[in-house]
């Protein structure tokens, strides 16, 4: 059961990327180029974790550094996905969409077009009629559980008024 671990650090990982990354764009405090700011540090993030860190766990562990072709464009195509969909994530930000609806959306559209894909790839034994029907309401689920989180989230709390300027304090008189 040690892969539940993984699965469960995977997703704190990614349920707090969405609500980081809009946090981080709005702290670069640049309404026109912060999402492209805060994806270049999201990069630099991938570098040291997806480049560096197999490096040096493949040096360690003692491979022969042989890379098969077809592994290598697959894992490239893999990781231009995850670009696109973090860039993805940053425009949608940019373009107003709320990190709570934005990653609700993601986060139960993304397993759905899993499920799909990884159906169709590698199709059951008896094709379309092996797939139980808890799958497909397994679909349905997740797409309603998506809607309703983006139609029902909570409200922001409203932002306090801006506070009028103090008076000046009076002079004081006397010596220092």
């Amino acid at each position: 059961m040690q892969w539940l671990n993984y699965v469960l650090l995977t997703v704190a990982s990614w349920g707090l990327y969405g609500v980081f990354l809009h946090s981080g764009q709005m702290a670069m405090n640049d309404p026109v180029l912060g999402r492209y700011k805060a994806f270049l540090f999201v990069g630099i993030a991938y570098f040291i974790f997806a480049v560096l860190a197999p490096l040096v766990l493949l040096k360690t562990n003692g491979s022969d550094f042989s890379f098969p072709a077809k592994g290598v464009w697959i894992s490239l195509i893999a990781g231009t996905l995850g670009a696109v969909g973090a860039f993805g994530i940053l425009l949608a930000f940019g373009a107003k969409g709320n990190p709570q609806v934005v990653m609700s959306i993601v986060f139960a559209g993304a397993p759905i077009v899993n499920a799909i894909v990884a159906t169709w790839m590698h199709p059951p034994k008896g094709g379309l009629a092996g797939v139980p029907w808890q799958f497909f309401l397994g679909i349905v689920m997740a797409a309603t559980g998506g809607c309703l989180v983006s139609l029902y989230r909570p409200p922001p709390a409203p932002k306090a008024a801006a506070k009028a300027p103090a008076a000046p304090a009076p002079a004081s008189r006397g010596v220092n």
